[in-house]
């Protein structure tokens, strides 16, 4: 076998083991993008300190699970806890979300990984934190939401 067929198998070999080369090329879906927009409507409320807008995009009986374990029920409840912190301790806060998966159980169904980047102050010190969330999305008449949400720090000692 000549040098040339070798590399074109080697390639081949490549592309078909990595796999990433063939999805780094596939746009997303209509439904993947509307879920990163839900994703993003999340972060633009949480960035303008306004707990409504946050919100809006919980589904009326959502369960959020805080970052404390403490768990809120429905979008009320998630609305008044973070007028709560918008107020206080994430008043000059600012969080980055980077969606990391979204892996869809059935068509109306989503699984998805957000790492959420924060900054605020605390006792007049700059701080950071980090967290990884999982929303469980659903769609519903056409229109995606979020059905549940957990939070689970990683600044964690030891991680």
């Amino acid at each position: 076998m000549s040098a040339y067929p070798k590399f074109l198998l080697l390639v081949f070999t490549a592309l078909v083991m990595s796999g990433s080369a063939v999805k780094a090329q596939t746009p997303p879906s209509s439904d993947e993008s509307a879920i990163r927009a839900v994703v993003q409507h999340v972060q633009d409320g949480w960035n303008a300190h306004d707990a409504k807008a946050f919100s809006a995009p919980f589904a009326v009986d959502a369960d959020y699970v805080v970052i404390n374990g403490m768990k809120a029920k429905g979008r009320d409840e998630i609305e008044k806890g973070h007028a709560g912190i918008f107020a206080t301790i994430y008043k000059d806060s600012k969080n980055a979300g980077t969606v990391k998966s979204v892996r869809f159980i059935r068509p109306d169904v989503a699984i998805v990984h957000i790492q959420w980047d924060l900054e605020y102050q605390m006792g007049g010190e700059a701080r950071k934190g980090q967290a990884m969330n999982t929303m469980v999305m659903t769609k519903d008449a056409g229109k995606w939401s979020i059905a549940a949400f957990q939070n689970t720090s990683m600044d964690q000692p030891g991680r």
